[in-house]
């Protein structure tokens, strides 16, 4: 059993984990359909290339294929997913159902993020799918006791990442609270895109970056510096600047400034970022003082929600309230909105631990 923050370890059963309040950092709109309704949607618009056709067997055959390939066999997948969200109604329903599962997980507050770029193949506008996404993750959050925000990504690999940025801002007031670059990680560094990241920042929006999943240090250092992340999606990687307890010159400057690591362990495991749960650097980071997030990524791909992430946590690594706290409090203190709202988070996490 790992090192633990506290001195003693407080066990959490299932039902202490989904009451627990959660916060979300790092959850893909289109990697957390159902797979019900991928199955209506596809018949909706007549999308005839399912690789199965009942829910369960649907559900199996995103679980095998994402660990087929590494990161780019994983983003394969969403092929299905984005072509049944390509009309308005689609994304809105999506969106909302996305809300309303996190919700029920147990999660009081949530960014989610996509590239709606990717939305636009049967004629949509990227506002016009922007617009769908916000009105049901609203909808959701009138539902039920959470706030769903967006994060807009620009994809990573193509060139429309300057026009995604302009648009995030276009929609800041609406619920557009970050910006972040997706897909192939390895040969498509993060500086390539230092005019999207400038557009972001100045219209107000966080910036958050995919570095340390599909490539290594380097990816990290350019999402630092030049493109001044606030907080880095996975950062699996960083450990590569670690020997033992004796951290690098990178991983020390993301640890002492509390640079945010927004870890998804089940999925990296699924991409082959993490060998196993048991080998992910999580619980290892966490107690070396980095300031740790635990997120679901895709909930579809991955099979996953936000309470089995953590369970899959106290079951490997004997965590308990100390640590489930923790990474939830990290994550409160860094959501992309004012202070108010960050403290809220962060008194409703202590109230559930007092």
């Amino acid at each position: 059993m790992a090192a633990h923050l506290g001195d003693t370890v407080e066990r959490m059963d299932t039902s202490a984990l989904r009451a627990f309040p959660k916060v979300q950092l790092h959850e893909h709109l289109d990697g957390g359909l159902r797979p019900g309704t991928i199955l209506e949607l596809a018949d909706d618009i007549g999308y005839g290339d399912l690789p199965a056709q009942h829910r369960e067997a649907l559900a199996e055959w995103f679980s095998a294929a994402v660990r087929v390939g590494g990161l780019p066999g994983y983003l394969r997948t969403f092929d299905q997913t984005i072509a049944v969200l390509q009309t308005s109604k689609a994304i809105e329903r999506v969106a909302y159902e996305s809300a309303v599962d996190l919700a029920d997980a147990g999660v009081i507050y949530a960014e989610v993020r996509f590239a709606p770029e990717l939305n636009t193949r049967r004629g949509l506008e990227i506002d016009d799918v922007l617009e769908a996404a916000l009105g049901g993750l609203a909808r959701g959050s009138q539902d039920r006791d959470i706030v769903a925000v967006l994060i807009v990504d620009g994809m990573r690999n193509g060139p429309r990442t300057a026009e995604a940025a302009t648009a995030a801002v276009r929609w800041r007031d609406a619920g557009v609270v970050g910006y972040d670059i997706a897909g192939p990680e390895a040969g498509f560094p993060p500086a390539d895109h230092l005019g999207a990241f400038e557009i972001a920042r100045s219209g107000g929006l966080g910036v958050t970056i995919h570095a340390g999943e599909g490539d290594g240090l380097a990816s990290i250092a350019e999402a630092l510096h030049p493109c001044g992340a606030d907080r880095l999606g996975h950062g699996v990687r960083i450990v590569d600047d670690i020997a033992g307890e004796r951290l690098g010159p990178l991983a020390t400057e993301i640890r002492d400034r509390q640079v945010v690591l927004e870890m998804c362990p089940q999925s990296n495991v699924d991409t082959g970022a993490a060998a196993s749960l048991a080998g992910h650097p999580v619980d290892r980071l966490l107690n070396l003082g980095f300031a740790v997030t635990v997120n679901c990524d895709n909930r579809l791909m991955s099979r996953t929600d936000p309470v089995h992430e953590l369970q899959n946590l106290v079951d490997v690594f004997g965590w308990g309230l100390t640590e489930v706290a923790a990474v939830n409090r990290n994550a409160a203190r860094s959501v992309f909105a004012d202070e108010s709202v960050r403290d809220g988070l962060v008194s409703r996490i202590h109230a559930a631990v007092t």
